[in-house]
């Protein structure tokens, strides 16, 4: 029943999740792209305390847009925040964490061939992980690093990279991948949070209060600025860690916190490209840059070629025959011979019997492999804690089961993504097996 509940949660907050971080992105693109695109005004506008304004058309309908450098002639009746977006799509994240990383840690979190945690060891290290991570940034957000965008940002790029890495010795692959998100948002929220609303709640209490904003309230709007860009270059890499666990053979990799990384530096450079644009600098070397790193990431991650098993055929066990009586003798050197003969015999017969396996068919040795270390949670009804249902509605309980998911099968196993967090400890040589066994059928 408690699996079955967390199924239910993991959808609800899922979906919220979802709709949040939509909203959350596109005003966050939308903002940076107006802010951008904005245009020297007429005079006429100038004098009002307009700093740019943009003209658009939608819906069957035009827009005037207009951007004041610091306050309005009044303040307005009615004023829109953009605030919640952020904030909800950081709560139902923190639940999805919860739901899915938290309560069935043992599944998701731990990879014991790293760190052997326990539920509450592990919980506990990445919580602190994840705020640990946060504090680090707001520290050098509000130094004087902060003030020079340059060493600011190749600081945060190798602090996010040393993370990554961090990341990968701590937890199991997937969940190494959702850490950097994780972190990715709550810098992303905390900008939100404690920089860009305290300015713009300054700004507007210095309008309605009548008063000229001075060099205090200026410097605020500045940072809520810089942080407000710092968020729209997180966007992309963090959208695809949000999405990353349908991606096994990403996080899976060998090096899969350098898979990151290359991710990362690929979608930043795709957004600096298009910010660049709506600046009215065409510069296409944004897009060439991660499209060649991108096929070098393609090259750098091909799996090695599967070799099939080869069919072999039910075999029973064959032992060593060997007899109580002996030849007679007719000399010392035929009782010589004669030794050696029964000797090599009985040598070849144990290395025969040793040479040919004791299972009555590979069938039967791969599907005791798949019920030990798969059948688990892929069977009408899993055994193991934390599932409901079998994942993905996939049953492996058969031959012709393993047949039907063949390639999700190969992938899975190739990849190191499934068993999820190698929680029933397949070995190597059980992959290396079950991988050429599948590609086989």
């Amino acid at each position: 029943m408690g699996a079955y509940l967390l199924e239910w949660l993991s959808l609800f907050f899922r979906w919220f999740h979802v709709i949040a971080g939509v909203a959350w992105i596109g005003a966050s693109f939308y903002f940076v792209w107006l802010d951008l695109s904005l245009r020297k005004p007429p005079q006429w506008k100038a004098d009002k305390g307009i700093s740019g304004d943009l003209w658009a058309v939608h819906g069957g309908g035009f827009y005037e847009i207009a951007k004041y450098k610091l306050e309005p002639e009044e303040m307005p009746k009615t004023l829109h925040w953009f605030k919640w977006e952020a904030y909800t799509t950081w709560l139902t994240g923190a639940a999805m964490m919860s739901i899915v990383y938290y309560a069935n840690a043992t599944a998701y979190l731990i990879d014991p061939s790293k760190v052997p945690f326990t539920s509450i060891g592990a919980i506990a290290t990445s919580l602190l992980f994840l705020f640990g991570s946060y504090f680090i940034y707001e520290v050098i957000v509000r130094s004087h690093l902060g003030k020079n965008a340059f060493i600011f940002s190749t600081l945060i790029f190798i602090l996010l990279v040393i993370a990554s890495w961090g990341s990968y010795q701590l937890f199991s692959d997937r969940a190494s991948f959702i850490h950097i998100g994780a972190i990715l948002g709550t810098v992303m929220v905390g900008n939100v949070f404690f920089g860009i609303m305290p300015a713009q709640r300054a700004l507007v209490d210095c309008v309605r209060r009548g008063e000229k904003p001075g060099k205090e309230v200026a410097e605020l709007a500045l940072q809520a600025k810089n942080r407000s860009l710092m968020n729209n270059y997180f966007t992309l890499p963090l959208i695809f860690t949000m999405i990353s666990n349908h991606y096994p053979m990403m996080y899976a990799h060998e090096k899969g916190w350098l898979v990151l990384v290359f991710v990362g530096v690929i979608t930043a450079t795709a957004r600096h490209y298009f910010n660049q644009k709506h600046l009215g600098h065409k510069k296409p070397r944004y897009l060439v840059i991660p499209a060649i790193l991108t096929v070098l990431l393609i090259i750098w991650m091909r799996p090695e070629p599967i070799d099939p098993a080869p069919a072999m055929p039910a075999t029973a066990t064959i032992a060593p025959t060997t007899t109580n009586s002996a030849p007679t003798a007719t000399s010392a050197t035929t009782n010589t011979n004669t030794d050696n003969v029964n000797n090599n015999s009985v040598s070849n017969d144990a290395a025969t019997a040793e040479a040919v396996p004791v299972s009555a068919s590979a069938d039967d040795a791969m599907m005791d492999v798949v019920h030990t270390r798969c059948s688990t949670c892929h069977a009408v009804q899993p055994t193991q804690q934390g599932f409901a249902a079998p994942p993905a509605g996939i049953i492996l309980q058969t031959p012709e089961d393993l047949k039907i998911h063949k390639a999700k099968i190969i992938t899975a196993v190739q990849t190191g993504y499934m068993p999820l967090g190698n929680i029933t400890q397949l070995t190597d040589t059980e992959r290396q097996q079950l991988v050429a066994y599948a590609s086989s059928l």
